[in-house]
Formats: C-alpha cells, sequence, structure tokens
C-alpha cells in the first residue's frame, strides 16, 4: 500500500490511476494525516441488480442503515410561531406599503 500527499497526487494523478488498475490502494494524505483513500472499484458481479437490492444487500452486511418507517410513511411537520392566522400577509402588506 502506498501513501501520498495531496499536492503529489494533483501533479501525478495518472501514475496514481495507473497503480489502482493494478489492484494497488493508495492512501492520500494531508499534513501527514491519512484522508482518503484511492482503491480499485468493487465488481462483484453485481451487474444487473436493481437499487434496491443493491441498497437493502449494504444494509445486509451492516454498511448502510435503512429507515424504521417505510418511506411512504414520512411526515413533515412544521411548528407555528403561534401567531394568529393572517400575520404574515399583514405584516407583508405593510412593508410594502411603505415602499410606494
Amino acid at each position: 500500500m502506498k501513501s501520498v500527499g495531496v499536492k503529489q497526487l494533483k501533479a501525478r494523478l495518472s501514475e496514481y490511476i495507473r497503480l489502482v488498475r493494478t489492484g494497488e490502494t493508495v492512501l492520500i494524505t494531508d499534513r501527514d494525516e491519512v484522508v482518503a483513500e484511492l482503491r480499485p472499484a468493487h465488481r462483484h458481479g453485481r451487474a444487473g441488480l436493481s437499487v434496491e437490492e443493491r441498497l437493502q444487500a449494504l444494509a445486509d452486511k451492516g454498511e448502510l442503515a435503512r429507515p424504521s418507517l417505510p418511506k411512504g410513511d414520512w411526515t413533515w411537520t412544521v411548528k407555528g410561531l403561534g401567531l394568529p392566522p393572517g400575520t404574515a400577509a399583514r405584516l407583508l402588506d405593510e412593508v410594502r406599503g411603505d415602499r410606494n
């Protein structure tokens, strides 16, 4: 496994891509701290799987957490500010009136 700084990686990216194509993993460092890995893409014969099947496979391996509720049951609620109805419209009318 090789490691390379960001500056050198930018300058010699093609060289490191060639290394990765041969199966090598390259650790990318920034100020001597590893911040990323450049590694070959996984090709496990998953071509043809639907997105849902791929997500389920990741969830089965523990790499992904599925939502606890089905998507159709997700709701968004917005709490009001407790102002009487029409307050925003009155304020806008007031502000716009000052412009005329």
